[in-house]
Order: structure tokens, then C-alpha cells, then sequence
């Protein structure tokens, strides 16, 4: 496996986008864009109850609503934990009959997320692309925020980040929350995932709403329930 990955497709490649919903996975599909590839699909991951992407809990009509909001097709595999590699791989054998090459994924600087993409990817005759790999985490936060990004926090780790910071947009008062607490600014230790609603690449706003209730099955997670907000404001 590399140490140093490949960070951005060629220009004019079509490439998927491994879509969580959150922060990173947009911010590495901006620069990738920005380097001139063309995004042909969001890979997304459900829970094998078809409700809920796998990452983050995101109701599955709220992944759908971002991915018609940014204009690009969306292709979901339901998958058990057990079976999520084998269901992962089945979707880049679909996604490289359409003539599509080069994936992009959102981590930073985690070898074991490096080294099963770039696997999963070569089984699948895909090359693996993470355009945020080696970046300082407060540096890629304060660029997300600086392009217009909003992200609304939606599951933190009660272990390591209160409760009360569910639903609110990640910002500069937040991160400096953060860093007073001594938070990952990124949350790449698990403290906390987020669903991005708004942005440069975004047609319009999200329109969400929070449910009633916090999920709290994820083990030492608890997570807020969003959907997507139905008629007026």
C-alpha cells in the first residue's frame, strides 16, 4: 500500500465521490472539482434496514436531498457491518461499467481508512483519490467554513462532547469551543459527524428539520434525528 496517496483526479476524469454527508467527504468532492474532475456519482452506504446511511445515521430522503441539490446522481448499497465491504465493492464493479475510474474519499490522515480504500478500489480496477490527505485539521476546517460551507453537527460521542453542541452549524465559535475543550476541530477521534445543508456547489439550501427524538443506539453516540423539511417555510 502507498504511504503518500493520490489527492486529486486528472482533470476531466468522471469520478464517485464516497459520500457521507458530512464535512470532509464534501470538502475533499469541492477540490476535486476545483481541479477540474467531474463528479459522475455519490457512493452512499445505508444500514441494512434501508433507513439510514451507515456513517453518520442520515435518514437516506436526506442524502437523496443533497445529492439533487449538488446535481449528481446517487447510488446506495443497504449493508449489514459484516457484509459492508463485499456490498461496497459490488458498487465500484456497477460504478466502473460506466466507464468511471478514479474515486474520491474525504479522510485525512488515517492509514487503516488509506489502505482498505485504496483495496477496495483496486478490486474494482478503481483508482483512489483523498485530496484532503495530509492537510492540518484546523486549516481544512477554517477552508470549509471560508468557501461558504454549513454543516449542522448531528451526532457527537457523549464520551468526549456534550450533547448540547447537536444542531448547531459548525463555525468559528464553535471551533473555538472546540479548542478550548480539547476537541479534534476536524472530530477526526470520533468526537462528532455532521450533514452539510448549504454551499458553493449546492443549488439551494437544504431545508431540514429536527425530529423529536435523540437516537442513542450507536453505542456512547447520540444522534439527532434530521429530516427534510416537506412545503412552506
Amino acid at each position: 500500500m502507498t504511504v503518500q496517496p493520490n489527492l486529486t483526479p486528472p482533470k476531466s476524469a468522471f469520478f464517485f465521490n464516497s459520500w457521507s454527508g458530512g464535512k470532509d467527504s464534501c470538502l475533499a468532492l469541492h477540490r476535486a472539482c476545483m481541479a477540474g474532475a467531474k463528479p459522475a456519482c455519490l457512493l452512499t452506504m445505508i444500514g441494512e434496514d434501508g433507513i439510514r446511511s451507515r456513517s453518520h445515521g442520515l435518514r437516506r430522503d436526506v442524502i437523496a436531498a443533497q445529492a439533487a441539490a449538488m446535481g449528481i446522481p446517487l447510488l446506495t448499497r443497504c449493508a449489514t457491518w459484516a457484509g459492508y465491504e463485499a456490498a461496497f465493492i459490488d458498487a465500484l464493479h456497477e460504478i466502473r461499467k460506466q466507464g468511471i475510474t478514479a474515486g474520491v474519499f474525504g479522510d485525512i490522515d488515517f492509514p487503516p481508512h488509506l489502505e482498505w480504500e485504496e483495496k477496495v478500489c483496486a478490486k474494482a480496477d478503481i483508482i483512489s483519490y483523498l485530496p484532503l490527505w495530509g492537510g492540518a485539521r484546523p486549516a481544512l476546517l477554517h477552508e470549509f467554513i471560508t468557501l461558504g460551507y454549513k454543516a449542522l453537527i448531528v451526532r457527537v460521542n457523549e464520551n468526549k462532547l456534550n450533547r448540547k453542541f447537536l444542531g448547531r452549524i459548525i463555525d468559528r465559535d464553535v471551533v473555538g469551543e472546540f479548542q478550548k475543550t480539547g476537541v479534534d476541530p476536524c472530530g477526526e477521534n470520533g468526537e462528532y459527524h455532521t450533514v452539510v445543508v448549504d454551499g458553493p456547489i449546492f443549488s439551494s439550501p437544504l431545508s431540514v428539520e429536527a425530529g423529536s427524538s435523540l437516537n442513542t443506539e450507536c453505542s456512547g453516540y447520540c444522534t439527532m434525528d434530521i429530516h427534510v423539511r416537506i412545503g412552506k417555510e
